[in-house]
């Protein structure tokens, strides 16, 4: 009889591993197909995409000033200033005390 219990056992362990591996594997599915929905509903019009057009500006001193139109995207100051802020979103603003240049990426949409 013990011969007959452990087979049974071994089975239904058998059994339950072979259920859970598919239906996690209908989980797995279920989720693709959830995200290629989602996909599918979103619109995508290529009239709608935009390019940036930038380029840097650079002057001597604490202040680089981007051109009308454009904004800040970034800044670098000289002599390995990292301190710097953005003034009036067109302006670049070096904060360290002893700087030599200033450079504004400065970009718009196109």
């Amino acid at each position: 009889m013990k011969p007959t219990f452990v087979l049974i056992l071994i089975l239904i362990f058998l059994v339950q591993l072979m259920t859970s591996e598919s239906s996690q594997c209908s989980l797995d599915s279920m989720v693709d197909k959830k995200i290629k929905e989602a996909l599918n509903s979103l619109e995508f019009n290529p009239s709608v995409l935009t390019k940036f057009s930038c380029t840097s500006i650079t002057s001597s001193g604490r202040l680089a000033s981007c051109p009308a139109g454009m904004s800040v995207t970034g800044c670098a100051c000289g002599y390995a200033c990292g301190s710097w802020d953005v003034q009036s979103e067109t302006t670049c603003h070096c904060q360290c005390s002893v700087v030599d240049w200033a450079t504004a990426r400065c970009c718009h949409l196109v």
